[in-house]
């Protein structure tokens, strides 16, 4: 009979334990490639369009009914009138271009003014980066326009954001809402972000949509090959186990001489 010291781990447990954390692994990793197939079509949907001709933009009725969050990155074409008496400010830095590229960068901020469409409606525009030692050169756009750009869902807060000053009409995100209320202007549920024009290099500067597609992470591959990688480590881990309780096994199971 052995004693309880002699005793060896049995494997039953550690394996179906194995079993269900491999499984669970590999979702995981299945999970990481049908969202990088979506991502993937989400990226092919936002380059068509950015190349093709602009939708109008979606009536100013409707907008309630509407999911910004679906629509954002939308090419769209807006007719309408400035209006000129205020604009708004939102802090952002920008990150110099490639060697060899010409873009404004530094710290500085976004430009937001209101813009009436001709169906009624107001939407906020996003005029362009303008650096901070620049700022003294923008004024509010005035008159009837046709702007070209993406819509944009509100950008969302996090525990580092900075709060707010909507009495300064300066803000830390891009949210059309607070915006909207410092310029005394009814919420929009999104924004219009405008197209750069030109060489970038007068402020406000527009945004690149292709800048702006280049920097949508699209790393669900290596989150796949992670959990995939960790399945096979826990198979391997488990292989280590069962070969040192069979070793451990195979020795006492032998006759001293």
């Amino acid at each position: 009979m052995a004693t309880p010291a002699s005793r060896k781990p049995g494997l039953l447990l550690p394996a179906l334990l194995t079993i269900a954390g491999v499984i669970v692994l590999c979702m995981l990793g299945a999970w990481q490639l049908e969202r990088m197939g979506e991502k993937h079509a989400y990226l092919d949907r936002l380059q068509r369009e950015a190349a093709g001709t602009p939708a109008p933009m979606p009536p100013s009725a409707d907008w309630a009914k509407l999911d910004a969050a679906a629509l954002d990155l939308t090419h769209v074409v807006a007719k309408g009138s400035y209006i000129d008496d205020r604009i708004a400010g939102v802090r952002t830095t920008i990150a110099a271009g490639p060697p060899g590229s010409r873009q404004l960068s530094g710290f500085g901020r976004w430009i937001f003014q209101a813009f009436r469409l001709e169906d009624g409606g107001i939407i906020l525009v996003n005029r362009g980066f303008v650096p901070e030692g620049r700022l003294g050169q923008i004024s509010p756009a005035s008159g009837p326009d046709t702007i070209k750009g993406f819509l944009r869902a509100p950008e969302s807060r996090n525990s580092f954001t900075p709060q707010d000053l909507p009495a300064l009409r300066e803000f830390y995100t891009r949210d059309p809402a607070a915006i909207a209320a410092s310029l005394g202007q009814p919420p929009a549920p999104f924004y219009l972000e405008a197209a750069r024009e030109g060489d970038g290099m007068t402020p406000p500067a527009g945004v690149d949509v292709r800048e702006l597609i280049a920097r949508i992470p699209d790393n669900h591959l290596q989150y796949a090959l992670t959990w995939f990688g960790l399945a096979l480590t826990l198979l391997g881990v488990f292989a280590a186990f069962a070969w040192q309780v069979r070793k451990g096994t195979d020795s006492a199971a032998k006759p001293s001489s």
